[in-house]
């Protein structure tokens, strides 16, 4: 008899006309001590089928079974962790945990209580830390809290609704290898929901997709032996068959074919002086240096004197070079780019763009940042005509609509011109942006982690409609990211950072892959995994606020 078993499950919200349909014919079993991952798309509705499997929301038809009996209700026996925190503010780490503990083992001594509450807050490392707040700990901290109350329940099956999506890459990692050990110390049944496919993999024995219909897809076997190693994952065959499958099922009922292009863009000049048209934007060679760092240092005052965030950072870049910029948080990535765009001061050195001094801000260098800072009120056409219209004073009202309308479409919002920004996803924004910022035909096109915000499989989806964009203008770009596999989808090379303070170029990687790139292709590719080892061992180097010093310095490095 299977643990958990779903027989032709549908779940829909709504009455009549405006009635959604989320899951449809849902069937699944899942066997004890099994840990599942269900992978999916925002908006597919992974978090009701865990709402139901947790007991808050009921089918509108078919049934849901935990061993053998329907499930009405939440129960101790199901324990839940959210993608939010959910902690009471005003408890401390033990307070918290206790209440779990309290709730479900009532009739247990003070002590007693007290001694599994310990052993719970011990086993996700938090026995330091057990007096505190949540507000005196970081978000990775909060998460480990959450999953230490609901283990406290000694639930027999434990269900994590997307519980890393909103930490940072580290303690996404550093807590994912926590949860792995923790289920491999007692194997209780356990339920993943998340849009990471590496993490799916690390984590799971098998993957089911959930496609952006509300079906299920078929499931994946993970046949990986365990302990898995997190480092290892990159030489595994296995893994990098897995992953190649995974990904390009995802990839094929997801994302690919959703960019129309039936506009022509106009043969209109920017106030800047680049050609927009197309032809006019591919043609000849890559200058050299054309943007050009050199010996750029970033000093802030501080009361116990100058502090050097960044020093004696050089790098050249040709005319149409994509370079991703990658390192550990604080690294000073986002102080370089806003140097670039002369949002921030240069305290020592000099930028050049086109053997021009960069001051200031200016239209000819675009900037996308994390959050695509919309005026919420005006519509997507709206928010992208306020550049255009300081840009091409020289065009024709319909000219710049047109520019405005063929960015819009290559992002693929044709349908969604007209809607205000309030009412548009986060992912719908984000291509605003990146629209807005192609609009303006620059020079130079600044990327600040424009991702960062977004689940993985979005970041995906917008990853191929940036490089379908870029493709087509061939713009200079400079993206600073922390995903290893966004830096070498995107870039031409990779420059690496080494940590603050006083951080620099550590090295460089040229990435000699194929274009047009997609992720489907790269992981077939037999060196995409040798540029990601590349990468990764960078980092690994420097993980943990480590600097060694026999890294060569920047000037060595530019001078090769």
């Amino acid at each position: 008899m299977s643990f958990l078993t779903f027989e032709n499950v549908n779940k829909g919200f709504g009455q009549g006309t405006s009635r959604a349909e989320v899951l449809k014919d849902i069937n699944l079993d899942v066997e004890e001590g099994e840990f599942l991952a269900i992978l999916g798309f925002s908006g597919s509705g992974k978090s009701t089928l865990m709402n139901m499997i947790a007991g808050l929301d009921q089918p509108c038809s078919g049934t849901l079974r935990f061993k053998g009996k329907p499930i009405t209700g939440p129960g101790p026996e199901r324990g839940l962790v959210f993608q939010s925190y959910s902690l009471m503010p005003w408890l401390t780490v033990l307070g918290n945990v206790m209440l779990a503990v309290e709730a479900v083992f009532p009739k247990l001594s003070k002590a007693e209580k007290q001694v599994k509450a310990d052993h719970y807050i011990a086993m996700v490392g938090l026995s330091h830390a057990a007096a505190r707040r949540p507000a005196e700990l970081s978000g990775g901290m909060r998460q480990r809290v959450s999953v230490a109350r609901a283990l406290a329940m000694d639930p027999e099956m434990l269900l994590l609704d997307e519980p890393l999506s909103a930490l940072d890459a580290l303690s996404r990692a550093n807590l994912a290898d926590e949860i792995l050990e923790i289920w491999e110390r007692d194997r209780k049944t356990c339920i993943l929901i998340t849009n990471d496919v590496d993490e799916a993999i690390l984590l799971a024995d098998r993957i089911v997709p959930l496609n952006p219909d509300g079906t299920l897809g078929e499931a994946f076997a993970v046949d990986i032996p365990r302990p898995r190693e997190r480092s290892e994952m990159n030489h595994d065959a296995q893994f990098k068959k897995i992953r190649g499958e995974v990904t390009k099922y995802l990839m094929d009922v997801g994302i690919e074919a959703k960019v129309e292009g039936s506009r022509l863009l106009p043969k209109v000049t920017p106030v800047h002086g680049l050609p927009t048209a197309l032809s006019d934007a591919q043609k000849g060679l890559a200058d050299e240096r054309y943007v050009d760092f050199s010996q750029l240092h970033k000093v802030y005052p501080t009361p116990k004197g100058p502090l050097t965030v960044v020093e004696d950072f050089n790098l050249k870049i040709d005319r149409g070079e994509f370079i991703s910029l990658i390192g550990h948080s604080g690294c000073g990535k986002s102080t370089v780019l806003t140097m670039a765009a002369g949002l921030n001061e240069i305290s020592k050195g000099a930028i050049k763009l086109d053997r021009r001094h960069v001051e200031g801000a200016d239209p000819e260098r675009a900037v996308v940042f994390q959050s695509p800072n919309l005026f919420p009120w005006l519509t997507a056409k709206e928010n992208v005509s306020i550049g255009v219209n300081k840009v091409y004073p020289r065009a024709s009202q319909a000219e710049r609509q047109d520019v405005v309308e063929y960015y819009l479409e290559r992002v693929g919002l044709a349908d969604a011109m007209d809607r205000p920004a309030h009412s548009m996803s986060n992912g719908m924004k984000q291509r605003v942006g990146i629209a807005r910022a192609f609009a303006l035909s620059p020079k130079l096109l600044l990327l600040d982690e424009p991702f960062g915000m977004l689940d993985s499989l979005t970041r995906w989806e917008l990853q191929e409609v940036l490089m379908e964009v870029w493709s087509r203008t061939k713009v200079t770009a400079i993206c600073v990211t922390h995903d290893v596999d966004e830096a070498i989808l995107l870039a031409d090379r990779v420059v690496m950072m080494t940590n603050g303070p006083q951080a620099t170029i550590g090295k460089i990687t040229t990435v000699d892959l194929p274009r047009p790139r997609s992720r489907k292709a790269l992981l077939e590719h037999p060196d995409y995994y040798t540029y990601r080892q590349e990468v990764l061992d960078f980092l690994e180097e420097y993980e943990h606020g480590k600097n060694p010093k026999s890294r060569p310095t920047s000037n060595a490095i530019a001078a090769e």
